[in-house]
């Protein structure tokens, strides 16, 4: 392929990237703990370019209820889904019908001694993520502090794999507060219409690249 052509649709499949980053970015804007995630350049890979996390802090939305929780900090919830230990910064737990403390998609929430039972609805959970039951403490959540961001992988709907290092925490756990999507609307409508412009100029160079094809290959047919 003429390198012209194939810089120019590296470039447009890097914007198709940053396209659906936008799109999921604004379709999780009223998912809790929901971290955007965005393009950065990789220059020790070239034109590469990496989705990155932004871990800043979502607002705090007060619900009331005992069981919404807010990891302040740099640490994520432990869930377990089928067979795999995610993180998740959505805080919107309840008690199933088998006692386990679990997500809202209904994936067990992980504690220090595995998924977490309880005998009651009546819990209280204090700053540290200890567990109270009926008076008595039965277990901690388990927390993940991070200490390398770029080993984090969404995997969607709020939920991260993560192999890398961890570190001390040294948060809290807010109860009856939800952390919200730290997705800025503002900035996902300007990274739009900065992508959308930048299309819109690759395939003003692509046509006009066709053009400059055309015209070389009819003025070698009327020279022969």
């Amino acid at each position: 392929m003429d390198n012209t052509i194939a810089g120019i649709a590296r470039a447009l499949g890097q914007d198709v990237n940053a396209l659906d980053l936008i799109s999921q970015n604004v379709a999780n804007m009223q998912t809790p703990g929901y971290l955007t995630r965005h393009l950065s350049r990789n220059f020790a890979a070239g034109l590469h370019q990496d989705a990155v996390l932004d871990l800043a802090a979502g607002a705090l939305k007060h619900t009331g209820r005992a069981l919404d929780l807010a990891v302040q900090g740099n640490a994520f919830f432990a869930i377990e889904v089928g067979e795999q230990t995610l993180l998740t910064r959505n805080g919107e737990f309840h008690i199933d019908d088998q006692g386990q403390l679990v997500t809202a998609a209904g994936h067990p929430v992980l504690g220090d001694n595995g998924p977490i039972k309880v005998s009651s609805t009546a819990l209280r959970i204090l700053p540290d993520g200890q567990i109270e039951d009926r008076g008595r403490i039965v277990d901690r959540l388990r927390l993940v502090a991070v200490s390398d961001p770029r080993e984090l992988v969404a995997v969607g709907g709020g939920l991260y794999g993560y192999s890398g290092p961890t570190t001390s925490w040294n948060g809290a756990i807010q109860t009856g507060a939800l952390e919200q999507a730290n997705v800025d609307p503002g900035g996902e409508m300007v990274r739009l219409i900065e992508v959308t412009r930048h299309v819109q100029s690759l395939q003003h160079a692509m046509h006009a690249y066709d053009e400059a094809l055309q015209t070389g290959i009819n003025h070698l047919g009327d020279n022969n």
